[in-house]
């Protein structure tokens, strides 16, 4: 098969030996060139030149941002996309069942191309940009925000990092004196005193350590999307809702301070002021206004 992996020099689990070791494993098979990322929005260019030029698979060895860029790449085309973890995190990769080394990852991956393990899976996209697994508005973006303003330590601390962040970000970096937010659903009252929203195509949301964040278990790869909106950032109720979460998260989806919706093809969330949002864990800034849609069968993944 012929193939692109793409490398994201600057992800925390990504070495030179590891670089060496995947190419390696790979091209024993299959017809494999390597484009490193130099900027961000670098690999989607890559991925779509790739899809175009009629490449089987694109790999990517990285975090969740650069898979998703790559991702918005690959979107509607017929090349299949891979991933080998070499974030902190790597929600996608866990999702899918891959193994979090990256060299024993390459294993499983060589293993599903010579079976022909293709699944065609579902996106969201959110103002016209697809993602993998969420969209965080209001104060999970101010979460992650501040994250990325520490990149340098997140090589080395990436989970307590992000724990520091949230309890940092609650008592300094955002307003909870009023509502952010109101989320409008087709056929159902708003909700206009949001603080914060998430909106999944699957599930886990994310991962402390090892363990799963299980927002909303009905947000799957085959399934619409799931909008869990926060109608309060107290911190008896949240800390509750954290440790349900970190369960089956059955007590956060009926909690009082909690709207769930699952199974949506198209929400609107309007900010009452510029709002900050991220994309599979990458800061975007703040906007007004964000149109979501579930876009069904619109990516080709290799899983295990």
């Amino acid at each position: 098969m012929k193939l692109l992996l793409i490398v994201n020099t600057s992800a925390s689990a990504v070495t030179a030996r590891a670089r060496v070791v995947i190419r390696k494993a790979l091209s024993a098979d299959h017809d494999v060139t390597t484009s490193e990322t130099s900027r961000r929005g670098n690999a989607t260019r890559l991925a779509q030149d790739a899809a175009a030029a009629g490449y089987d698979a694109v790999v990517v060895l990285g975090g969740d941002g650069t898979l998703n860029e790559a991702a918005n790449g690959l979107a509607g085309s017929t090349t299949a996309l891979a991933t080998l973890p070499g974030g902190s995190t790597n929600v996608f990769a866990r999702t899918l069942g891959i193994a979090q080394d990256p060299v024993e990852a390459t294993g499983e991956l060589l293993s599903a191309l010579a079976r022909g393990s293709l699944r065609r899976v579902g996106l969201g996209s959110v103002n016209g940009r697809y993602f993998l697994f969420h969209v965080g508005m209001g104060f999970d973006a101010a979460v992650v925000s501040q994250v990325e303003r520490r990149a340098a330590l997140k090589r080395y601390a990436g989970h307590p990092l992000f724990v520091w962040a949230a309890f940092s970000t609650w008592f300094r970096h955002y307003d909870r004196s009023r509502p952010r937010l109101r989320v409008e659903i087709p056929g159902r009252p708003p909700v206009d005193d949001a603080y914060m929203a998430i909106c999944m195509n699957s599930n886990p949301y994310t991962y402390l350590g090892n363990i799963p964040l299980n927002l909303a278990p009905d947000a799957d790869l085959d399934r619409g999307l799931v909008m869990a909106t926060f109608r309060s950032l107290e911190m008896v109720p949240l800390l509750g809702n954290v440790a349900s979460v970190l369960r089956s998260g059955s007590h956060f989806r009926r909690h009082r301070t909690v709207d769930y919706r699952p199974d949506l093809t198209e929400v609107t969330v309007v900010g009452h002021g510029p709002f900050p949002y991220q994309v599979d864990g990458d800061y975007l800034g703040d906007v007004e206004r964000l149109r979501f849609r579930h876009e069904p069968d619109a990516l080709t993944v290799v899983a295990p």
